[in-house]
């Protein structure tokens, strides 16, 4: 097998020539992405969408940094925010509605635990995935293997190690599950605080339209 189709099978592969010229790809799109005029919206999604492997209207606000961009893949109204690093050796697939804090980190990258097979060059990629209306704080990591459910919310500067179940608040390092979360949070602004009538009513109205 080549390395290329090692790494794509989610084995021990090195970074040779081949996988490097892969690389070289995505530094060029990101060195246009990341030098592009912070106010031009519409030339930062061209750019985005140019970039990843699947998107519709993804945006990302600059410094953005990956390996590939092509093993990413996100659905509908992503967002993430200032900072954000993707190391997508394998797969990193996100579903619709999911922001991103600045600094959040998702690692598909990792390398053997042991020295001598370490210094070998040999690493791996495991796959990451992500579902739908997943909320992740800043500085929050993403460990290489992760499946997050839908409907999640991770805490700023967790380190999520494990999956992560459907509806559940989820923080620390490592990453715990907090609570669930369920229809008594829908109007939930900042700890007690609630939303105000005004907004509340204008989420209703919104929801009802969908």
């Amino acid at each position: 097998m080549t390395n290329k189709q090692r790494r794509d099978a989610q084995m021990a592969y090195i970074a040779d020539d081949s996988v490097w010229k892969e690389m070289q790809v995505c530094r060029r799109k990101l060195q246009k992405l990341n030098v592009m005029d912070r106010s031009d919206l519409e030339g930062i999604q061209e750019a985005v969408k140019d970039l990843f492997g699947k998107s519709e209207d993804a945006m990302v606000n600059p410094p953005f940094y990956c390996d590939y961009g092509k093993h990413i893949e996100v659905g509908k109204n992503f967002f993430a925010n200032y900072n954000c690093t993707i190391l997508d050796v394998a797969k990193v697939k996100i579903g619709d509605n999911c922001q991103m804090a600045p600094n959040v980190a998702i690692y598909t990258a990792g390398h053997p635990l042991h020295p001598v097979s370490r210094n070998s060059s040999y690493e791996y990629g495991k796959e990451v995935t992500i579902g739908d209306n997943v909320w992740i704080g800043g500085n929050a990591v993403i460990c290489p293997g992760v499946h997050i459910g839908n409907n999640v919310v991770i805490g700023a500067g967790s380190v999520v190690t494990k999956d992560i179940p459907d509806w559940y608040e989820a923080a620390g390092n490592p990453c715990r599950l907090i609570r669930k979360i369920t229809d008594e949070d829908k109007r939930k602004l900042f700890g007690s605080e609630e939303i105000d009538e005004e907004a509340w009513e204008e989420i209703l109205r919104l929801t009802k339209e969908q």
